[in-house]
């Protein structure tokens, strides 16, 4: 069987739906394997279907929680749904810790829902340097919507708005997060703010702080002002499910205003530009830096720094005038 036939069987097979196929590439993406790459270029014409909800928020903030009602939600409205959730890496194997998947093994019966984890991998921004091209395979899969649950860092989660159409902030009161909702970053990129455990003592001081802080802005991109949306608490079904409800609705209104307003290309061109980034950086400085540590080069260079003799600026010119001739 020749290597074309195959990707084009593996391309069928992704379309098709086929769960191991997916799963297979996908930690083949992780691992950085070669023939990962050529898969993404023969389904990266069938991408763009997708719509890319992003989840960010502080650990212990119940986002798994909420990705997992969620997926309910969006079952009932007959969607089909891919999960990425990126977890911290194991210190043993490098993989994934895998809690999200144990939360969300309900749905492992579904046909229609598809929950995968990545490891982050040391990579910043609370997110898997793989994110970007497992959202392309659960697209190709024809998942209508992929939600992007980050591992939970903080303020460094900023990076998860270059993979997502919609961004949905989750706070907690109680967490410290009055005093986030005043700072730069995070909050800047929501385009839906969830309180979550909102039964908790502070969850109407938190709101204050968050519409404070939006009356602050004298003009919202397309018109669209993030919403607050309130969860109770999850042991209380009634409340719970129709908290849930509303920020299932909320979710595709904001989609539809991002296609009514062309702010969806807007982010889509975004998301692209960020790809590129990171593909020029995997093909010009990956096998430069590859080749450096192999030939000793670097830890020479780390000598002279650590003497003085030199300064990073210098070396990366003399570097690039060395190698990008």
């Amino acid at each position: 069987m020749t290597e074309e036939f195959e990707g084009m069987e593996q391309l069928r097979k992704i379309q098709a739906g086929d769960v191991r196929t997916a799963s297979r590439l996908i930690r083949n993406l992780e691992d950085e394997l070669p023939g990962a790459k050529n898969a993404i270029r023969r389904i990266f014409p069938h991408t763009g279907r997708a719509h890319v909800v992003g989840i960010t928020g502080s650990p212990g903030a119940g986002k798994s929680t909420l990705v997992d009602a969620l997926i309910a939600s969006f079952r009932k409205q007959e969607k089909t749904v891919g999960v990425l959730a990126v977890d911290p890496t194991s210190p043993f194997t490098g993989g994934a810790i895998l809690g999200d998947r144990i939360r969300m093994q309900r749905h492992a019966e579904d046909p229609g829902v598809f929950v995968r984890s990545l490891a982050t991998r040391g990579a910043l921004g609370g997110l898997s340097k793989a994110v970007g091209d497992a959202v392309h395979v659960m697209d190709v899969m024809g998942k209508d919507l992929v939600l992007v649950e980050t591992v939970g860092t903080g303020q460094q989660e900023v990076e998860i708005i270059n993979h997502s159409h919609t961004v949905i902030v989750v706070l907690v009161p109680g967490m410290g997060d009055e005093i986030q909702a005043i700072k730069a970053g995070i909050m800047e990129i929501a385009d839906i703010f969830v309180i979550n455990k909102a039964d908790r003592d502070g969850s109407h001081q938190l709101e204050s702080e968050i519409m404070s802080m939006l009356n602050m802005v004298s003009e919202f991109q397309g018109g669209w002002r993030p919403p607050i949306v309130r969860i109770g608490n999850c042991f209380e079904p009634g409340p719970f499910g129709e908290s849930l409800e509303e920020l299932a609705a909320v979710i595709g209104d904001h989609y539809r205003r991002l296609v009514e307003t062309d702010l969806l290309g807007d982010r889509m061109k975004r998301k692209t530009m960020v790809e590129i980034h990171e593909a020029l950086r995997d093909a010009i400085l990956a096998p430069i830096l590859k080749e450096m540590t192999e030939s000793g080069e670097m830890g020479e260079i780390a000598g002279r720094l650590l003497r003085k003799e030199t300064d990073p600026y210098t070396i990366a010119e003399e570097v690039a005038r060395r190698r990008l001739k």
